[in-house]
């Protein structure tokens, strides 16, 4: 008989278990509880009811890891259908409006960049424009630009 349970024979020549309560596990004892859970792919519902009798272990065996420094990124829960299943699942199709989306955040997408080459155009046309009036008001020595602050002639 283990540390854990204590027996207390009945009436009838039957046998009792009566298992530890969660709280008075020693950190041995909580460390190959653990080790036990990770080693066998078990669940921690019945790991638990295996050590203490009860069904429910309402996290106590993820706070005894995060205590005891495992990690508790590995996953101790099976998988609820088999693998071979997968194969029996149907695809999943994308919805209609999510591709509908898509197109047009693509389309949307195409527009912006057309623009964005519009505005580079115009902004090269606009400085070779004013490069040209230059060069010509200097050869020339004509004054082309309209200056700033003056009154329109009267007609």
């Amino acid at each position: 008989m283990d540390k854990k349970s204590k027996v207390i024979s009945g009436l009838k020549s039957e046998k009792i278990i009566i298992k530890k309560p969660s709280k008075y596990f020693a950190d041995s004892e909580k460390h190959q509880i653990i080790q036990e859970l990770l080693s066998l792919g078990c669940t921690k519902r019945e790991i638990w009811e295996k050590y203490t009798g009860q069904e429910e272990e309402r996290g106590q065996l993820l706070r005894w890891m995060r205590q005891l420094g495992y990690d508790t990124s590995v996953k101790t829960r099976r998988p609820n259908f088999a693998a071979t299943n997968n194969a029996l699942m149907a695809k999943k199709t994308v919805p209609v409006a999510k591709t509908i989306d898509d197109f047009e955040t693509l389309q949307l997408k195409k527009r912006i960049a057309e623009l964005e080459n519009q505005l580079k155009d115009a902004e090269m046309k606009a400085i070779a424009f004013s490069t040209m009036v230059d060069i010509a008001e200097k050869e020339f020595n004509i004054p082309i630009r309209k200056k700033f602050n003056t009154k329109p002639s009267k007609k």
